[in-house]
């Protein structure tokens, strides 16, 4: 079962300059100050990710406030969020009270998959660290490619007792 969170963030919203505020970007603006390529802004845009900016003669004119908004989904992305969590996040009314509560339960979500993928990556670690140092004469007699498969096995593998080729274990 798969659930998407929404999270306050009072970043869609596109009103254009407040009196005495910053002007409106320019694409090639808002992709310099935000490190990002104007087709990924496009994108953005396209999945709804980021509002429609207002077109002044055509071009496309952003707010400020959209450089923070791509710095959120830079990070949010980052931290491991798929794109749909993201835009739900951004989607939240402003006058949300709960959202923090949402975004907490969306890390709460991720963080058993990001132990499981350390875990993992610790086990593929110790396991080319054991083929680093292995003197097997051939593969057939190389207990590293033994059952069970590298998912399930322990963190070190014992040395064969025939074999003997196989440093530290």
């Amino acid at each position: 079962m798969r659930i998407i969170i929404g999270v306050k963030v009072s970043l869609m919203s596109n009103p254009g300059p407040k009196p005495g505020g910053l002007p409106p970007l320019a694409i090639g603006e808002l992709a310099k100050l935000a490190g990002k390529r104007p087709s990924v802004i496009r994108y953005y845009e396209q999945i709804g990710l980021l509002p429609k900016p207002v077109r002044v003669s055509g071009k496309r004119r952003y707010d400020p406030g959209t450089v923070r908004t791509l710095t959120v989904i830079d990070t949010a992305q980052r931290a491991g969020l798929t794109l749909d969590e993201i835009k739900v996040l951004l989607s939240a009314s402003p006058d949300d009270k709960s959202a923090i509560d949402r975004l907490r339960e969306v890390a709460d979500r991720k963080l058993p998959e990001i132990t499981a993928l350390l875990e993992r990556t610790e086990l593929v670690r110790g396991w080319l660290e054991c083929a680093a140092r292995c003197e097997c004469p051939d593969l057939d007699e190389c207990p590293l490619f033994d059952d069970p498969p590298l998912e399930a096995a322990p963190r070190q593998r014992p040395r064969r007792p025939e074999t003997g080729s196989h440093s530290g274990g």
